[in-house]
């Protein structure tokens, strides 16, 4: 049972994407309109129609130092770990922990929880076997006589789509409620609803929430190209001129824990989540309601549970991922519910790419940020408002927020819809 009288805060954040590994170094590139997506270094693209991405550029030792742990996890349990750590970093409570009493630590690392959401590993984990089954010539006996030889036992490990629970969980010592969402697209923030939720019905005093993927790699992106749903360039939200998403890679991570508990520990407070509202448009695994009719009712619970009206938010961040489908039935469903006071709109997707599993939260770090500097980041790539989705308040320039209150829109293939509201403090 949600605790109405129990505020849930955020006390931390941390992120890595094409656009940096802080949050600072993020908001600049947002602020100057300058986008990461470019050409990647990861395979050769110069035979593929799609020859951008936006690709982390830190080093493996700056993600995860130490070095044997990289033969047991993968490339986007990496930038997971990453993030996570940054948030627990930034959020105080292991220096915190440090001056508590030993029953006192027990009982705190039995109240902080772990949700992560993740894209469930990606097709590289394929790519293990491919010389193999080539070398046998498609026999199975010859295949499976060699398979030990030339397939590592820790294969299965290192591709557990848990892995950044896990470790996390095990460096940091935190033993309570923990969770991992596989939920394509809405994954990460979904782990951000859910920790609020899970600290609200008293499973927990603290959880972070992280998400994180790295979904470009030859086989995902034959598959979204062959969908339509790539672009040749960086994405264009809400343009006349939109031909697609591009994918770009990361994480992001939010401390949440009992604003009761924030303000006895003297934590720095850098907002609060006030609700969530979450649907899916039942129209199938690709297809969108024409209507918007999953955004329009994601919105209106996300309100409803916040106990806000349309008047009080702020700006709204879409999920603007470029494609002409997503962006017109996106911008159909915020209208339905603020009629002809739409309050201003942005996006990141041009700047850093569509993080997929880790896209939701990412954008959830970076509207708080936002609404903290009391500015709405224009769309660095906006040429001309599609006349079909027109008028509408998306910007090429910075304008400022009306409130300090944001909502924080997520799709995914099945329909889904999530939608966070959150508060700056």
């Amino acid at each position: 049972m949600k605790d109405a009288s129990e505020k849930i805060v955020f006390t931390g954040t941390g992120i890595v994407c094409g656009a940096g590994g802080t949050v600072e170094d993020v908001w600049e590139k947002l602020e100057k309109g300058e986008t990461c997506v470019g050409p990647f270094e990861q395979f050769d693209a110069s035979n593929w129609p799609v020859q951008v991405a936006s690709e982390v550029t830190l080093d493996k030792r700056t993600l995860v130092p130490e070095r044997k742990l990289h033969k047991t996890i993968s490339r986007t349990d990496m930038v997971g770990i990453y993030a996570s750590e940054r948030a627990i970093e930034n959020s105080g409570i292991l220096d915190h922990r440090e001056g508590l009493g030993e029953d006192e630590v027990d009982a705190f690392n039995d109240r902080t929880g772990l949700i992560v959401g993740s894209g469930g590993g990606s097709y590289w984990s394929n790519y293990d076997f491919l010389p193999l089954i080539h070398e046998a010539k498609g026999e199975l006996d010859a295949f499976g006589r060699e398979l030990g030889n030339q397939v590592t036992p820790m294969w299965l490990l290192k591709n557990l789509p848990n892995n950044v629970l896990c470790h996390v969980g095990i460096r940091a010592q935190f033993k309570g409620t923990n969770a991992c969402i596989t939920n394509q697209c809405s994954s990460g923030i979904m782990a951000v609803a859910e920790a609020a939720s899970a600290i609200w019905n008293g499973e927990g005093d603290r959880i972070l929430a992280s998400g994180h993927d790295t979904p470009f790699e030859p086989e995902m992106m034959y598959y979204y190209n062959k969908l339509g749903l790539l672009s040749p360039e960086a994405p264009k939200p809400f343009d006349s001129n939109r031909s697609g998403t591009v994918f770009g890679e990361g994480a992001a991570a939010l401390m949440l824990e009992k604003g009761s508990d924030a303000e006895s520990r003297g934590a720095t407070v850098l907002g609060e989540f006030l609700g969530f509202g979450c649907c899916t448009e039942a129209t199938g695994i690709l297809d969108l309601d024409p209507e918007g009719d999953g955004v329009e009712r994601a919105i209106r619970q996300a309100l409803d549970d916040a106990g806000l009206e349309p008047s009080e938010v702020g700006m709204i961040c879409a999920h603007g991922n470029g494609t002409r489908a997503s962006d017109a039935t996106e911008s159909i469903g915020i209208k339905k519910v603020f009629g002809g006071d739409v309050p201003p709109v942005t996006g990141f997707k041009w700047a850093y790419g569509h993080l997929i599993a880790a896209s939701g939260i990412t954008d959830v770090v970076m509207t708080l940020e936002a609404l903290r500097r009391k500015t709405v980041p224009g769309i660095g790539t906006l040429e001309s408002i599609d006349s079909e989705i027109g008028p509408f308040p998306v910007s090429k320039e910075s304008t400022e927020p009306r409130s300090n209150v944001a909502l924080v829109i997520c799709r995914g293939f099945g329909g889904m819809n999530v939608v966070l509201a959150i508060r700056a403090s």
